[in-house]
């Protein structure tokens, strides 16, 4: 029998089970095009963390039934998808990207701001990290000065030529708010939002008036009632202590990050401004495997003191090769690995992070393994959270039900008696079972 029956599953738009027909390699159907009708998809032979075997059934969007293995069907009209080796957990979600920026570290000049190459570098960036699991992102997008909105109305394209795929947001983000020069500047946020940002951004740190610009953020805020993503390398504790002070009670929240430079202040100064931040529900989103472009220090938040304040922490990517981090891989389980191995954060606790936690900052619902919950999932080849980190190459995506992408990795030992060797006492490798 199932081990646990819908909670009354909403519909969506979720489609067949499948990757898209015209581009194997992560393209979109087209812009604007829904995916077909909702088809039921059978999960067959999961683990899951606390080591339960199982098979999870999924239509309309949501989980529909989680039973142990070989107890539910896929139905008439199903898909079977064999999970077996395979550890099923909820969906990474991307809390810190820079999709105007990504993959451009190879050119050669200024960085080009055209609407065309930028809508196809968020769009590239996106699918890149959907294929390592995140089907939500949320993207920093600068706005004013010479590129005006239209790297913001490309985002937003990419937006619409992603659904289906991914959901991705933007954050708008202005240079200055202040005086003169920050007049045009607050115009073109005001223009931003109504475009359709789904957060007010920016970096008050290069405004000549840090509180101003952000008393200029939080009321915009507040009139269109969206979140609030500030870039900050928190190096002043006085001027942290302001913004915590001006942004608690403000809903529906005031996220920021990357932080890196609490780090260099005393534990005890670090802890003062770590009690003031938990005390607002500030959320801090830190950038373990390097900086961005709106960030002067590349250090990482000090996440063991956040959470022992009572700070929510959530991880993001940050740079994804561009100038600021040419190697940066965009890969929320890298980011995982990084807190766990680096920062000494259990396996468990380090994918919350880029999980449970980087959704609740942009906003999205929980997710369990569980029915009733929606259908972001994502598998991946082992036996244990511990080692999904360490080796997680094959990897099976789902969003709103359906797999919109896989990555099988194999490996081989040849021209040694290394591999008969390792066939013989059934060593573990990557392999393509459950994948062709």
């Amino acid at each position: 029998m199932p081990d646990s029956q819908p909670q009354q599953p909403h519909p969506s738009s979720s489609g067949a089970d499948g990757l898209p027909g015209p581009n194997r390699q992560g393209g979109s159907d087209g812009p604007d095009k829904a995916p077909s009708g909702p088809t039921p998809l059978l999960l067959c032979g999961a683990r899951l963390v606390d080591g339960r075997t199982v098979d999870v059934r999924l239509d309309g969007g949501r989980i529909e039934a989680v039973g142990t293995a070989g107890s539910l069907a896929a139905g008439a009209t199903g898909t079977r998808v064999d999970l077996s080796g395979f550890l099923l957990l909820p969906a990474p979600a991307e809390p810190h990207a820079h999709g105007d920026t990504a993959l451009s570290a190879d050119g050669d000049g200024p960085l080009p701001y055209d609407v065309q190459d930028v809508q196809r570098r968020t769009t590239e960036a996106a699918l890149l990290q959907l294929g390592h699991g995140a089907t939500a992102l949320r993207s920093h997008v600068r706005v004013g000065d010479v590129q005006g909105l239209d790297a913001l109305a490309a985002v937003l394209q990419a937006r619409r030529s992603l659904r289906g795929l991914a959901e991705l947001t933007a954050v708008a983000m202005p240079r200055l708010l202040t005086g003169l020069a920050g007049a045009d500047g607050l115009a073109m946020l005001r223009d931003a939002m109504k475009m359709g940002a789904a957060a007010v951004g920016g970096c008050p740190d290069t405004d000549p008036d840090p509180t101003g610009y952000v008393e200029a953020v939080l009321e915009l805020a507040s009139e269109h009632g969206c979140p609030v993503d500030l870039h900050t390398d928190a190096t002043d504790p006085a001027r942290l202590a302001r913004l915590a002070a001006m942004a608690g009670g403000l809903r529906p929240g005031v996220t920021l990050g990357p932080c890196g430079g609490l780090g260099l202040l005393t534990p005890d100064v670090a802890g003062r401004a770590a009690d003031l931040l938990a005390a607002a529900g500030v959320t801090v989103v830190c950038l373990p495997q390097g900086g961005c472009g709106s960030a002067e220090r590349r250090e990482v938040a000090p996440v063991r003191l956040l959470r022992s304040a009572g700070v929510r922490v959530a991880a993001g990517s940050g740079a994804l090769r561009d100038v600021s981090n040419p190697v940066g891989r965009g890969d929320p389980l890298e980011a995982a690995y990084l807190l766990a191995s680096r920062h000494g954060l259990r396996p468990e606790v380090a994918y919350d992070s880029v999980s449970a936690a980087a959704r609740a900052v942009l906003g999205l619902p929980e997710v369990r393994v569980e029915a009733g919950f929606p259908a972001e999932l994502l598998a991946v080849r082992g036996d244990g959270l511990a080692g999904a980190l360490s080796l997680a190459y094959s990897r099976i995506v789902v969003h709103r039900g359906r797999v919109v992408a896989r990555t099988s990795a194999v490996r081989e030992y040849c021209g040694s008696t290394a591999g008969a060797g390792a066939a013989a006492l059934e060593l573990p490798r990557q392999g393509r079972s459950g994948l062709s």
